[in-house]
């Protein structure tokens, strides 16, 4: 890191009044659990974030004031920290308390001229979705911190949990990507994923929120030799970009589930809770909260009543969802025959 440069960068924002910085949710619709193996993995951004506006105030004793809001604009959260280790004022041992420390004083190990000055500083955040939905407010935290601190988001997300890293890629994509955690570092690249059946996709919400740090801790304690199953399911992302039907894409997403199903011993969620339901259910992340996607041929009206008769009241079609700057929705893509090919071993 250029010392000189980051300081230089710091004393021009605290003569500016104001600071914004944003990033966006994820959905994996690929690749989860295996994706911290090294599996390729389809990542989807979508519309909602979570923005973060930092303001700065001369100050004799200077202290970081934070707030945060929920999609409703209710102050859910509220503290205030010294700056020589981010011990928190309010003599608070809060969860949310632990974890916002943890970013700030990795943040502080990694750039430390980050907060050396003397000035009050107003930080607050904005969730544009439930915090029960998991699209991602610890990810798009810890990507606005990283940016505000100039340090990688990355290495920052890395020296907190051993997560794979693809909602920090997400944050800052403006279109879906396929994402691999490499053994050098992340990789990603982006995607043409953009279905010319996409009116046949809602994101559905189960009501339960999955914790992604147990769920991860979960996975690699089971410490298996995944290698087989791993590339399996990075074919699949892949072909998951070149799906040009509906039928196509089910068959892939009925294989995937398939695969994690009976490596992880889990069952899958339409099996468990919508074993009667007329097209396919696709798991996102970790299994049993949070989204799943459907697909469905049949009406919005009648695809909604379905899931609201079943207590499943939050469906979202996903163009209502997903960002894509690249999205065309008039772009009706060739199939070519070696991508075929390759796709019809699934469909079986």
């Amino acid at each position: 890191m250029n010392i000189n440069k980051t300081t230089t960068n710091l004393k021009k924002r605290l003569g500016q009044n104001e600071q914004t910085y944003f990033g966006r949710g994820k959905l994996l619709l690929s690749g989860e659990y295996f994706v911290l193996d090294g599996a390729s993995a389809l990542v989807l951004p979508t519309k909602l974030g979570q923005s973060m506006t930092v303001r700065y105030s001369p100050s004799f004793n200077p202290k970081l004031h934070w707030k945060s809001f929920d999609s409703n604009n209710d102050l859910w959260f509220e503290s205030k920290f010294e700056f020589w280790h981010f011990d928190c004022l309010d003599s608070s041992s809060d969860s949310t308390v632990m974890f916002l420390q943890k970013i700030l004083r990795q943040a502080r190990k990694q750039n430390q001229h980050f907060l050396r000055d003397d000035v009050d500083v107003y930080v607050e955040t904005n969730l544009e979705f439930p915090l029960d939905w998991g699209l991602g407010s610890s990810s798009t935290l810890i990507y606005n911190i990283a940016q505000w601190a100039y340090v990688s988001p990355f290495n920052l997300l890395f020296n907190i949990y051993n997560g794979s890293g693809y909602d920090v890629a997400a944050a800052s994509s403006d279109c879906p990507i396929i994402y691999e955690k490499g053994k050098q570092g992340p990789n990603w690249r982006l995607s043409k994923f953009d279905p010319v059946f996409k009116e046949n996709l809602y994101f559905v919400f189960m009501g339960n929120k999955a914790d992604s740090f147990k769920a991860i801790e979960a996975y690699l304690n089971k410490k298996m030799n995944n290698s087989a199953v791993v590339n399996e399911l990075s074919k699949i992302s892949c072909l998951l970009e070149e799906a040009t039907t509906l039928r196509q894409f089910n068959s892939l997403i009925k294989s995937h589930e398939q695969i994690v199903s009976e490596t992880l011993n889990m069952t899958t969620m339409k099996d468990a809770c919508f074993s009667d339901f007329w097209g396919e259910v696709k798991s996102l992340g970790a299994w049993g909260g949070d989204f799943v996607l459907v697909t469905s041929k049949k009406s919005a009206e009648e695809t909604k009543e379905y899931f609201s008769l079943r207590g499943n009241q939050v469906v979202i079609p996903y163009e209502e969802m997903i960002y894509n700057k690249n999205s065309k929705t008039n772009f009706y893509p060739l199939p070519v025959a070696e991508d075929t090919n390759k796709i019809s071993h699934f469909l079986q």
